[in-house]
C-alpha cells in the first residue's frame, strides 16, 4: 500500500475496502508459522475470536510502507485496531453471506494464487542468494567497471556567456577557483567550491563531459554552454575508476540475485506449461515470454555524479 496507514475509524475502513488486500492478508495470516504460546501472546479477542502478536507483525508486514513514519508503539496500536476492525467487518460480511457471491470467490481465487506465487518465488529467491552467486555477480561487473576512466571536477555554472567570460578572467588573473564558485555559481552544489567529486562520461551532461575529460588536471575551460547555463570547469585528478568494495552494493547485488532467480523459474515453469492465448495469434502467444530481470549495470554500482 503507499496510501498512508489509517488512524480513525473511518480512515481504516477506507482503507481496508480493497477486498482483495483484505483477502491476503488474512491468507498471509493463516500461512503463518506456528509459535509457542508465550512468544506469541493474545492481545485482543473479538467476540472470542483471538488476536495475537504474530498477528500483528504479519499485518505490519502487509502493510509496510504505510507505517514507516510511526514510532513502535503507534504502529502497534494502530495495526491492532485496524485488525479488530476488520475482525468485526469480516465477521458482519459473512453474516450477509458476502463470501457466497461469485466476485467475492474470483477475488479469494486471485488471492490465494497470489498467495502462493509470491511465498514460492520468495523461497526460489532465498536459495539462490548464497554468497558464491553474489561474488560471482559481483566479480563480473567489478571487470566491466574497472579501467574506465573517470574525472573529478569542480565547475562554476551561471546563467550567461558573459558572466562566463568573467569568471574566467578572475580566474586567469589568480582568484581562488573553490572561493569563486561560493560567491558566483548557481549550482546548489557551490558551497563545497564547486566540486562534482569523480563522474564518467555517460554521468554526466554531453557538452560539460567532452570539455571535461579533454582537459589535464589542474586546467580550466573556457565557457562552456549546457542545458544548464553556461560553465566554467576545472578537472582536478583523472583515474582509473574502481569497483565498490562488495558490502557497499551488497544489497544491490542480492536484489539483483533474486529477481534473475524468480525469472528464471518463471521462465522454466511457463516453457514446461500449456499456455493457450486465445486473445491472439498463435504465433505471438508462443513468442511471449515473462519479463528477465534487469540486470545490475555499473553505474548503479558508484554513486551518482552531482549535477
Amino acid at each position: 500500500m503507499t496510501t498512508s496507514f489509517p488512524v480513525t475509524t473511518g480512515q481504516r475502513f477506507r482503507h481496508a475496502s480493497a477486498l482483495a488486500g483484505c483477502l491476503a492478508l488474512a491468507l498471509s495470516l493463516a500461512f503463518a508459522g506456528p509459535l509457542r504460546a508465550a512468544d506469541d501472546p493474545v492481545l485482543a479477542k473479538v467476540n472470542g475470536a483471538e488476536i495475537k502478536k504474530s498477528d500483528v507483525a504479519m499485518a505490519e508486514e502487509e502493510l509496510g510502507p504505510s507505517l514507516a513514519q510511526m514510532d513502535p508503539a503507534t504502529k502497534d496500536e494502530n495495526v491492532l485496531s485496524f485488525l479488530i476492525d476488520m475482525k468485526i467487518v469480516s465477521k458482519a460480511a459473512e453474516d450477509k453471506k458476502v463470501a457466497d457471491s461469485e466476485e467475492f470467490k474470483k477475488r479469494l481465487a486471485f488471492a490465494r494464487n497470489r498467495l502462493l506465487m509470491d511465498s514460492l518465488l520468495a523461497g526460489e529467491g532465498k536459495a539462490a542468494t548464497t554468497p558464491d552467486a553474489m561474488k560471482k555477480v559481483y566479480e563480473e561487473a567489478s571487470k566491466q567497471i574497472t579501467g574506465e576512466q573517470e574525472v573529478r571536477a569542480r565547475h562554476i555554472l551561471v546563467e550567461t556567456e558573459d558572466e562566463a567570460k568573467a569568471v574566467k578572467a578572475e580566474l586567469d588573473k589568480g582568484a581562488d577557483f573553490a572561493d569563486l564558485a561560493k560567491k558566483k555559481s548557481k549550482d546548489p552544489g557551490s558551497a563545497d567550491g564547486g566540486d562534482l567529486g569523480f563522474f564518467t562520461k555517460e554521468q554526466i551532461v554531453p557538452e560539460f563531459s567532452a570539455v571535461a575529460f579533454a582537459l589535464e588536471p589542474g586546467k580550466i575551460s573556457d565557457p562552456v554552454k549546457s542545458q544548464f547555463g553556461w560553465h566554467v570547469i576545472k578537472v582536478e585528478e583523472k583515474r582509473n575508476r574502481k569497483a565498490p568494495d562488495f558490502e557497499q552494493v551488497k544489497a544491490q547485488i542480492e536484489n539483483y540475485v533474486t529477481r534473475k532467480a524468480q525469472a528464471e523459474y518463471v521462465a522454466k515453469l511457463r516453457a514446461e506449461a500449456k499456455v493457450e492465448r486465445l486473445d491472439q495469434p498463435a504465433d505471438a502467444a508462443k513468442d511471449a515470454k515473462p519479463a528477465d530481470a534487469a540486470k545490475p549495470s555499473d553505474s548503479k554500482m558508484a554513486p551518482p555524479a552531482k549535477k
